[in-house]
């Protein structure tokens, strides 16, 4: 069914006159008169009882009339949405992001960005990376920030910053009255991690690899916070970023001595996909906002 149809139709449904629909559709009455008796030869019912020159909208016109009228409706909801969205000015980011960087660095980069461009809104999602990539090649996520990454020639991944990672221990623990310490100190102690498929899983088994030996992991949680609170439990220690889940009087953060012990986070996005211009406008301004710092 042609949408050039649907439109004569309607048009002719709300002035009941085949001279001046066609008038107003720019177009002969011979050629309305052909496109309205091939809609009806379609759908196999007349939609307009005529009588002489008069022609009046029947019960079935009266029926198609509502679904037409609904369908051009959506039409219209749709394209006003679509311009919407590619206004510079306005438009959605569907932004994904590792559940470490909600609790200060998204805010506060989101909170910058909406200075500038305030009427710009955001669909977030915090998952972890192997997810993260899924949904953005998928076409779920406009934008993924997250940490370093293997080579994958679909995605370009520019580096952002880079966080320092700490071993966290419970405040009444024997060494939490130090400063910084040596990793092998603490190798003989239960470990809280996260689970497999975390960045920040990946990047603490390689500090362990590195140091020489494998923890002893009691718990893995799916959440930094869960991990904060087992260490607050006194159940073992953990390798966290410094973050709202480590401000709490019940743990104490502690540099680690051997080793550069960081994660470096970056924006992920698919190579050559069309990115809307509010979701170019973010990638733009957070890559300027990196520069800056």
């Amino acid at each position: 069914m042609e949408w050039q149809r649907l439109e004569y139709f309607n048009t002719l449904a709300k002035v009941q006159h085949m001279t001046q629909a066609a008038e107003i559709l720019s177009i002969s009455q011979p050629a309305l008169s052909r496109s309205i008796a091939g809609l009806e030869e379609e759908i196999g019912v007349p939609l307009f009882d005529r009588k002489g020159r008069s022609i009046v909208l029947n019960h079935y016109g009266k029926m198609f009339l509502v679904r037409v009228e609904r369908i051009m409706k959506e039409m219209s909801d749709g394209l006003e949405e679509i311009k919407q969205q590619i206004d510079p000015e306005y438009g959605e980011v569907s932004l994904g992001f590792l559940h470490t960087l909600g609790t200060t660095s998204v805010p506060n980069i989101i909170r910058a960005f909406h200075k500038n461009y305030p009427h710009i809104s955001f669909q977030l999602k915090q998952n972890h990376t192997h997810t993260q990539l899924k949904q953005l090649k998928s076409g779920e996520l406009d934008l993924c920030l997250l940490a370093s990454m293997v080579d994958d020639s679909h995605i370009e991944w520019t580096e952002l910053w880079r966080d320092e990672l700490y071993i966290i221990v419970q405040t009444n623990h024997p060494l939490a009255t130090r400063k910084s310490i040596l990793i092998k100190e603490i190798a003989n102690e239960t470990f809280i991690s996260l689970k497999k498929g975390y960045a920040l899983r990946i990047t603490t088994d390689e500090i362990f690899k590195k140091a020489g030996f494998t923890p002893n992991i009691s718990f893995e949680g799916d959440e930094v916070a869960t991990v904060a609170g087992f260490v607050a439990a006194g159940l073992g220690f953990s390798i966290l970023p410094d973050g709202g889940e480590l401000h709490s009087n019940k743990i104490v953060k502690l540099r680690i001595e051997d080793g550069d012990c960081e994660r470096i986070i970056g924006m992920a996005v698919v190579k050559n996909r069309y990115l809307s211009p509010a979701a170019k406008q973010f990638q733009q301004f957070v890559l300027d906002y990196f520069i800056k710092q």
